[in-house]
């Protein structure tokens, strides 16, 4: 068990973290051709483009969407260079209580990828939302010098954190969900409470992902979308990063996560892209004004708007995926694209956002039985169209 008391945290450097000399090794050569790597993976694809598919991971076992299961493991080395923690580098993982971590099962994650030779992303050092704090932290008593232990408290997290791992992860999420999707505004929560207010706790967590992980791609990742009614939260996340430029805070790059979805039946996919993305090109175009890249952190495409047939289903998926990946892809500050998962049969949406009919959603590119889809061919598409980056 890699359980380590916070007492620790000068010592947190393991002899893994100075024999890793960086993230990892992408697969396939930027000089070969769309066609002959197609053949070899969506990674292998990419490449040619200058890009970087991948997947987030469990902690593995034989029966999840990670490493550990040979079925999945297969897929994953066919078609990722590159990969993200699921879950096993949230706080509610790795710290279960305010003097305590338990690296366990996100250390099983990245040995098992570094071993694959995948280059490694690290999502979160904070997801700013009380819903997902840890218990103890939601309920932490900051004392008389409320600011000064709340600054303490998440440096130590993250400078921990970062420590450990090194050069082995190459870019973080380093703040996750700040806005609140319903008003743009920034969420309230036990920190910004003890700090007076959001912008200090985000900003302090950059400064310190940047002391602690000076080699990294610092990431402010969030799940504005292009769909419908997302206004609100676009411009709340426009706000926040015109103020960290302002500030000067070191964000470099925008995650889009990506979990793009039909929730109304709809009688033409291709007219649906079609209206959606002008607002989203004005987003993205605002974005990369200011100077940042993008990256897309999570995606998948949530189905329950769409038909029980699955012929048609996955048409209807493939469809809508493609004009979005073609609108993401045509951003040359876009280099990095990762599912949130590989399978159907460990989609998160399987428990999260089940469909109202009962049917399993099929928002990945393979299938349960881990066939390929027609999402599959849509990514692999849109992959191979995309302008070569230098």
């Amino acid at each position: 068990m890699a359980v380590t008391s916070i007492r620790d945290d000068k010592t947190m450097v393991d002899r893994r973290t100075m024999l890793a000399g960086g993230a990892g090794v992408a697969i396939g050569a930027l000089g070969s051709s769309p066609a002959a790597a197609a053949a070899g993976g969506l990674h292998a694809l990419a490449a040619t483009r200058g890009l970087s598919f991948g997947t987030c991971l469990a902690a593995p076992r034989r029966d999840n969407g990670s490493l550990g299961n040979p079925r999945f493991a297969a897929l994953v080395e066919r078609d990722c260079g590159m990969a993200v923690p699921e879950n096993a580098m949230k706080w509610q993982a790795i710290r279960p209580s305010a003097d305590r971590y338990d690296f366990a099962a996100f250390d099983a994650i990245v040995d098992a990828a570094i071993r694959r030779g995948l280059r490694l992303r690290g999502h979160t050092l904070l997801w700013h939302y009380d819903r997902w704090f840890p218990r103890w932290l939601v309920d932490y008593d900051f004392g008389s010098q409320k600011r000064a232990t709340a600054e303490r408290l998440l440096q130590t997290h993250i400078r921990t954190v970062a420590a450990r791992y090194g050069r082995r992860i190459g870019s973080y999420d380093v703040v996750n969900e700040a806005v609140d999707p319903a008003d743009g505004s920034l969420r309230s929560t036990a920190l910004s409470r003890a700090m007076g207010g959001a912008e200090p706790v985000l900003d302090l967590a950059f400064h310190a992902a940047r002391a602690a992980a000076p080699h990294a791609e610092l990431v402010y990742n969030d799940y504005m979308s292009w769909e419908d009614g997302n206004q609100k939260h676009r411009d709340g996340v426009l706000r926040l990063l015109e103020g960290f430029r302002t500030r000067g805070t070191p964000v470099h790059a925008l995650g889009v996560q990506s979990h793009i979805g039909v929730f109304e039946p709809t009688d033409s996919i291709e007219r649906l892209v079609v209206r959606l993305t002008p607002a989203w090109r004005g987003f993205l175009d605002q974005v990369t004004g200011m100077g940042y890249r993008l990256v897309v952190t999570e995606f998948d495409v949530r189905d329950r708007g769409l038909p029980a047939d699955i012929a048609r289903r996955d048409r209807d998926v493939a469809a809508f995926a493609r004009g979005y990946l073609d609108v993401m892809l045509s951003y040359p500050q876009l280099r990095d694209v990762l599912a949130w998962g590989i399978t159907d049969r460990f989609s998160w949406l399987r428990g999260f956002e089940p469909r109202p009919d009962g049917k399993i959603t099929r928002g990945l590119p393979y299938d349960e039985e881990y066939a390929p889809k027609p999402l599959y061919g849509a990514i692999r598409d849109a992959l191979a169209a995309a302008t070569p980056r230098r």
